[in-house]
């Protein structure tokens, strides 16, 4: 199907939704992600973006080795929607231009940003998450492995952070501690096509290692 065609059936998907609000909307969408046809499961992945809660990460997470590789995609999509929603409004907007001060290179601020979403609700993993790759891009790797961990914490399937502690092993030139945390997340969400090459790289260097320490 060509881009074109998927964006034209999930218009005439999503406008099958109710209109009663989302509760509606997202039981229907639950009901169809594991029992309807690609269609179906195109449309509920999109919806449970929009309007899902952090308990619907369980049935996204299933989708994520769905058959249809656009249910794949649109559940990973939805997964980090949900993932970035903490449910309290004035937290979701500090979160927001938290994230914005990092698509700005704004990477201090952020970082005191995310500090305070954190204080406000510290069982938001995607609060630790992002405070995490600020730090990383800031080249702190000690607070960025800190968080990653209070990410894994909470939220032990998050991909992101799992592939966060193998980047920061990498950093820090220890690969086999980069290959554990790698192949967690590619078990987490198989589709993370850049990682599974990474993996593959570091396998054939700590096999070259081995030989050469013969």
């Amino acid at each position: 199907m060509t881009a074109g065609a998927v964006a034209v059936a999930l218009v005439g998907l999503l406008a099958l939704a109710p209109a009663a609000g989302a509760g509606p909307a997202r039981d229907q969408a639950l009901a169809a992600l594991q029992g309807g046809d690609a269609e179906q499961r195109r449309w509920a992945a999109r919806v449970l973006g929009e309007v899902g809660a952090m308990e619907d990460a369980v049935p996204l997470a299933r989708a994520l080795r769905d058959a249809d590789p656009l249910v794949r995609a649109l559940a990973e999509g939805a997964m980090w929607q949900v993932w970035s929603r903490s449910g309290d409004d004035e937290v979701d907007a500090l979160f927001a231009t938290g994230v914005e001060q990092m698509g700005q290179r704004k990477l201090e601020a952020a970082v005191e940003t995310f500090t305070r979403v954190i204080e406000r609700r510290p069982d938001f993993a995607e609060g630790w998450n992002k405070r995490a790759t600020a730090h990383y891009l800031l080249g702190d790797y000690r607070r960025s492995l800190a968080d990653c961990g209070e990410v894994v914490k909470r939220n032990p399937e998050h991909w992101g952070a799992l592939s966060g502690y193998g980047m920061i092993y990498l950093r820090l030139d220890q690969p086999g501690r980069a290959l554990e945390f790698f192949e967690r997340a590619l078990a987490a969400n198989p589709n993370l096509s850049q990682v599974r090459h990474t993996i593959e790289q570091l396998r054939a260097l700590l096999r070259q290692r081995r030989r050469n320490s013969i």
